[in-house]
């Protein structure tokens, strides 16, 4: 039973080797960016709870896994960034649509990450002195969540829309009936 065969997408035989880049067919930027971009998402939750109940116990709790989260999406943005700037610098060609669009990423993200940056340094100047997240940070971290978003709607649109860093299958066997698996690699 071939139903639920998937063990050739997680093979590496066959697959050149980018250095930071990743393998083709399995860049590493993509799946970096799910860890800072969930993390933004759910500090932003918290600082809304703890904000919310600002006058409750639970609130200082909050404001703390919203600043523990923080510091670790900021930790694996880092590698996301640099994979990200790797792709940048050895995938596109100037002049072109899919390098406007790719700046255009890159400076969302840049500014996500700035905004991100000032944030663990300010939750880690107050962390031990605030009962609840402060109005400031809790604007900082919604400014982050949209600029993520906006972020990941103009990266998502690269691989999606332009195929950017996507070896494209054509008429690859995959998409044929078969209870045959194709690896890569094969013909």
């Amino acid at each position: 039973m071939r139903a639920l065969s998937f063990r050739p997408s997680l093979t590496m035989r066959g697959r050149k080797f980018k250095g930071l880049r990743g393998w083709a067919g399995k860049p590493l930027h993509p799946p970096l960016t799910d860890v800072p971009v969930g993390a933004y998402v759910l500090v932003a939750a918290f600082d809304v709870i703890s904000f919310l109940g600002s006058d409750q116990e639970w609130a200082r709790d909050f404001f703390r896994a919203g600043t523990f989260t923080l510091v670790g999406g900021f930790v694996v943005g880092l590698a996301a960034a640099a994979t990200g700037f790797w792709d940048w610098l050895k995938s596109t060609q100037k002049g072109t649509q899919a390098r406007r669009t790719v700046n255009a990423h890159a400076w969302t993200m840049v500014a996500v990450t700035v905004g991100v940056l000032v944030g663990v340094v300010l939750r880690l100047g107050t962390f031990s002195d605030e009962a609840s997240t402060p109005g400031p940070l809790l604007v900082l971290s919604l400014v982050v969540f949209v600029l993520t978003t906006l972020g990941g709607t103009i990266g998502g649109s690269l691989a999606y829309d332009y195929g950017f860093n996507v070896e494209t299958a054509g008429d690859h066997p995959v998409w044929h009936e078969s209870e045959e698996d194709v690896f890569p690699g094969q013909h």
